[in-house]
């Protein structure tokens, strides 16, 4: 599923998700139409659901120089909407999309609305490689705008070739249904159903869609919590644990359970719960961890019992009394969907038989090629049977994923023995009956590029079905489960009956994609009974602490609106964290005293608390205002009247707080006397102001508050010299420099105090900060790292631990150095340089960290590629404080001059293979790459050729002409292979081409069957062969055996055929082979070439994952 979350936070406003400006007019025209009403709740509707479909045409889009373009204003449900795109992606490489309630700041306080919609980009070439995506939300006041924030990427987007932007022109969709829901937030899944969802982290629909299904296969839960665990085990360091408390609470909890202890203990980040997976493959992924964690274990053996089936490939002659067999198991079953009308007629595919005569005969060992059959049969069935719908396929002429929508349908019983056990094989046992009855159906609702899931459940196998979605559980009919889950196009009834109106059709992009059956000879055991018995008492114990925990979270939560958060600032917390925790400002109110009041206490009420709690009296204290002020400084601003302390704390937050946040910030001042009790505080006056001061030591770098005092506006900053001076701790005469410490972010700002001036004319108000030291000597500041306030000021704002990693150990921290983010480029390679114990800094090469995907970013930093730290740890929006660093052999200016190329050389005559790493200027040529590399190889004779050649997935792409210039070649993904030119073919054949001979690629291969469906892999070392006019495949296949040097016995078994786009056709040893190469109706001549056939015998389970899209991140579970 691709991400659908509110967009991040604009810098222009903050209370926003995703800001909002005046609308920017769309083009026209617009075009409205009726839509798909979307499922909910039919208990839970007021009136049926209204839908509109809106299509907004964006003329001369890569000329939009707005960051957020919104369209015109459409009407659904009676409400006012608009689609809101930023052109170049919202701090992403994507478009990003959102549908958004276009008159939200006009609304009254507390509006929501419910709506499902989807969003699409039209392809104007090929309608249906448009890129849809939906999804469904409660808009309200913070959250007034809802989508995708990678919608597709961009590369595609302005690729003209890919048909989405035609004429400068994009076609955008939306369509929406409006539901109008009672009541949705107070809906209690608990108390309607009787079972409780899973949270959604992100993008963890289709993860929740499984959990639900497995936890509702009670024999499964039952094996989980019988799994061992200890008290001293950590749920998010213990998978069994985890899963353990995830299965105990949808059990026990009254409200829906949160899945990130369990993605935790997967050793996931938050960055996998962002990522969409396929949930066959977590399935799978899952089942093996746990199936590994029960070895040993009472409940060893139960993913197996439950889930594991196998079934026979078999390859039968029909003249010859020969048969091959293949046993595998499985603990799912992929079925067709394409061509096919239902399950019946998947498993009818899957049992298929396939005719192996003609070209594409059977070699049966001691009788050669013979006519045969070939086909799977199931042996046996598991009790717990998991159909994956192979709902996404690779479209080859698109080369792209694809989403089949067709309509596919499935029975409640399912009988696997039908028309006399045509799907079993004849050893199969006859005393199981196979028939089985539907669990559980999960959907996928939307296209290929994205969407979301949820399943449909009846726990019990009774007539009553349950859909579970994230967080919310609803009672279902079996209509909306079966029918409405089979996928395919639907009319929308007729708006004005009477009228010859097209019906409008549309696309159902929800549809099951996995179902669930359990074997009714063995429901019984496995919808059993599972209880508290079941539970290991540490869990229970532990579970029973965290839920009253969260009920004490709740009612703290619940009462929060009659009680008023009173932070209380002292003396004694500016001397704990000045120089300490913080530098700048005065204090960390998140780390002071807090005082939860009820709202209606009287503030003298609290004081008379307070005097108890600091030993302070009442009289002796006085309270001050935090406020913040313009430059986002935080300081004491007034004391609080004697009218303000009489009033309610609630009261007195509101009028103190605008943010109308539930805390209220007082500093508490004390006088003291010379034996340190509590005196009076002084009278102030107008014309006192209360100032705080820090004490700098240059020596040793330390700042620390020392007190604070009230003075006069018209006093002078040298009268106080012998105060300051005895709060220091120094003689009564010592010259001291006195700086005001302005502002930190986002520079620090730090001005030298004239000590002749009056207060007034430096405009120094009431909770200003001053800084002083000792004045220095020349010579004393030319000691000193940091001589004076302002400079140890910028250190400390600056100052950044930066986490070195070495890039062949990205995941352990090699050493942490202390560092300024103003440093240069050259200051950072001579730290860590300095740190290795390297003498040459410009041998460090330093790579960034990728914050996303936690992982070195696969670019290095150039040399003097980046003024300072701060660029190399940064990563769009968000900062790192973790660099990666290798070592090299000479230095960076010097290498980044060079090319360095991966070159895998294959000897002439050795069986053997060896990689060179060729460093060249990148201005050489092949040619010299070739000279370069013959001084490092053995070679059969000294006057042999080399060629360079570039070899990707056992095929060969290109010769390099030895002119060709090495800067832009890329061997990161691609092979570079060298060899002898005489190797594989005779040179003089290749060099002295015929106008009737052509130089052909030669692969080898193998054949795999998945579910009846070919696939053609290629392996082995690929090469050329030069074809003359009139050869046959006899003469050809002589001189093959000849220079690839094979056995009878082995060559015998191979077959040939004329490969075209991953098509075999078997050729005959009477063909004459150069008549199949003369089409050019190719992208490139590695896709046409002579196959070399190899029978693939090994075993293997049947473990192959249509569904999983190209593009996505395999799923691992890391603990």
């Amino acid at each position: 599923m691709t991400l659908m979350t509110t967009p991040p936070v604009d810098q222009e406003d903050e209370e926003m998700l995703v800001p909002h400006t005046d609308i920017v007019e769309g083009p026209q025209p617009m075009e409205v139409s009726q839509v798909e009403p979307a499922n909910t709740n039919e208990n839970q509707q007021v009136e049926e659901p209204q839908s509109m479909k809106f299509t907004w045409t964006i003329e001369n889009f890569s000329r939009l120089n707005t960051k957020k373009h919104y369209s015109d204003i459409f009407v659904v449900g009676g409400y006012k909407w608009r689609i809101l795109i930023f052109p170049k992606g919202n701090n992403v490489d994507h478009l990003s999309m959102y549908l958004d309630v276009a008159d939200s700041s006009a609304l009254p306080y507390g509006w929501s609305r419910y709506a499902q919609f989807s969003l699409a980009v039209v392809n104007q070439v090929h309608h249906k490689y448009s890129i849809r995506k939906d999804t469904q939300h409660q808009f309200n006041a913070r959250e007034s705008d809802w989508g995708f924030t990678p919608f597709m990427p961009l590369s595609d987007l302005y690729d003209p070739s890919k048909g989405y932007i035609v004429n400068d022109t994009v076609v955008v969709e939306a369509e929406v249904v409006v539901r109008k829901i009672l009541d949705y937030w107070s809906y209690d899944s608990k108390k309607e159903t009787g079972f409780v969802g899973l949270k959604n982290q992100g993008a963890t629909c289709y993860m929740n869609s499984l959990l639900q299904t497995l936890y509702h296969i009670p024999y499964f839960r039952k094996a989980v919590y019988h799994m061992p665990t200890t008290e001293n085990d950590m749920p998010i360091g213990s998978i069994p644990l985890a899963l353990q408390s995830l299965f105990y609470k949808l059990q026990y909890n009254d409200t829906s359970v949160a899945t990130k202890e369990l993605t935790k203990s997967f050793g996931w980040d938050t960055y996998d719960s962002f990522m969409q997976h396929d949930v066959q493959e977590l399935n799978r992924v899952l089942c093996e961890k746990l199936e590994d964690k029960m070895k040993g274990t009472v409940v060893e053996g139960t993913i197996q019992k439950l889930f594991e089936g196998h079934h026979m490939n078999y390859i039968e002659c029909i003249n010859v009394d020969y048969k091959s067999t293949r046993k595998e198991s499985f603990y799912d079953l992929q079925l067709d969907v394409k061509g096919c009308r239902d399950v019946y007629a998947s498993f009818d595919k899957y049992v298929e038989v396939e005719r192996l005569e003609g070209d594409n005969k059977y070699h049966a060992e001691e009788h050669g090629l013979q006519d045969a059959k070939k086909g799977v049969l199931f042996i046996d069935f598991p009790p717990v049977l998991q159909l994956q719908l192979k709902r996404f396929e690779y479209d080859f002429m698109r080369d792209t994923m694809v989403k089949i929508n067709d309509r596919y349908e499935f029975p409640l019983q399912l009988d696997l023995d039908r028309e006399d056990r045509k799907y079993l094989s004849p050893d199969a046992d006859t005393s199981v009956r196979n028939l089985y009855t539907l669990h559980s159906v999960l959907v996928h609702s939307g296209g290929v590029h994205g969407g979301h899931y949820y399943a449909f459940i009846r726990p019990t196998l009774s007539d009553q079905w349950y859909k579970f979605d994230d967080e919310r559980v609803t009672k279902e009919d079996m209509k909306r489960a079966l029918e409405e889950q089979y996928g395919g196009e639907e009319e929308l009834p007729q708006t004005n009956p009477g009228f010859n109106n097209t019906p409008f059709k549309f696309t159902k992009y929800s549809n099951a994609y996995m179902l669930v059956y359990i074997r009714e000879s063995d429901k019984d055991k496995i919808i059993c009974n599972v209880d508290e018995k079941d539970i290991a008492e540490h869990l229970k114990m532990r579970l029973k602490k965290e839920q009253e925990e969260e009920d004490d979270k709740r009612r703290y939560k619940a009462q929060a609106h009659l009680y008023t958060i009173i932070k209380v600032a002292r003396d004694e917390d500016l001397l704990e964290q000045i120089g300490k925790d913080i530098y700048f400002d005065l204090v960390d109110h998140d780390k002071v005293r807090s005082f939860r009041i009820q709202k209606q206490t009287p503030f003298n009420d609290f004081k008379e608390e307070l005097a108890k709690e600091f030993g302070i009296p009442m009289q002796y204290q006085r309270y001050w205002i935090w406020a913040k002020r313009q430059n986002h400084t935080y300081r004491p601003n007034r004391p609080l009247t004697p009218q303000e302390e009489a009033q309610p704390v609630g009261q007195l937050r509101d009028m103190s707080n605008k943010a109308h946040n539930a805390e209220l910030k007082l500093f508490l001042e004390v006088g003291r006397g010379p034996d340190l009790r509590p005196i009076l505080p002084p009278d102030k006056t107008r014309e006192d102001i209360m100032l705080f001061f820090k004490l700098y030591d240059p020596e040793k770098g330390e700042l620390r508050y020392v007190g604070r005092l009230l003075v006069k506006l018209s006093g002078k900053p040298i009268e106080y010299i012998t105060k300051l001076n005895q709060m220091a701790g120094f003689a009564p005469d010592e010259e001291i420099e006195l700086y005001e410490e302005i502002k930190f972010e986002p520079c620090v700002m730090c001005e030298h105090l004239d000590k002749r001036c009056s207060f007034r004319l430096s405009q120094i108000e009431d909770g200003d900060i001053i800084c002083f030291q000792k004045s220095l000597t020349i010579a004393s500041e030319e000691a000193c790292q940091y001589p004076d306030v302002p400079s140890f000021l910028e250190y400390v704002h600056n100052r950044q631990i930066v986490h070195f990693r070495s890039l062949e150990r990205p995941k352990e921290d090699d050493f942490c150095l202390e560092l300024s983010k103003i440093h240069t480029y050259d200051d950072v390679v001579e730290r860590v340089s300095h740190k290795i114990g390297l003498d040459d800094p410009s041998k460090i090469r330093l790579t960034s960290h990728n914050c996303y995907s936690q992982q070195p970013k696969p670019q290095p930093i150039k040399y003097r590629g980046v003024e300072t730290l701060s660029e190399m740890l940064i990563h769009y929006n968000q900062t790192s404080d973790i660099l990666y660093y290798e070592v090299l052999d000479i230095p960076l200016p010097e290498l980044q001059g060079l090319k360095n190329l991966k070159v895998a050389f294959h000897h002439a005559t050795k069986d053997e293979v060896v990689i060179h790493n060729i460093r060249l200027p990148k201005q050489s040529t092949i040619g010299d790459v070739i000279d370069e590399l013959k001084t490092k190889v053995e070679l059969s004779h000294p006057n042999a050729e080399l060629r360079l050649l570039e070899v990707f997935y056992h095929k060969i792409y290109k010769i390099f002409p030895p002119s060709e210039k090495i800067e832009n070649i890329n061997d990161q993904y691609w092979t570079l292979r060298a060899e002898e030119a005489k190797y594989f073919h005779v040179p003089e054949e290749e060099k002295n081409l015929g106008p009737n001979n052509r130089l052909i690629h030669v692969y080898h291969f193998s054949k795999e069957t998945a579910q009846n469906q070919m696939q053609v892999q290629n392996f082995g070392e690929p090469f050329f062969l030069v074809i003359h006019e009139g050869e046959t495949l006899a003469e050809v296949k002589l001189r093959i055996q000849k220079k690839l040097q094979v056995s009878d016995e082995e060559f015998s078994k191979w077959k040939f055929a004329f490969m075209s786009l991953g098509q075999p056709e078997y050729l005959q040893d009477s063909d004459i082979v150069l008549k199949r190469f003369q089409r050019r109706d190719v992208y490139g001549a590695w896709e046409q070439y002579l196959g070399l056939e190899h029978s693939d015998t090994s075993p293997r389970r049947t473990y192959v994952n249509q569904n999983r899209n190209t593009f996505e991140k395999p799923v691992k579970i890391y603990n």
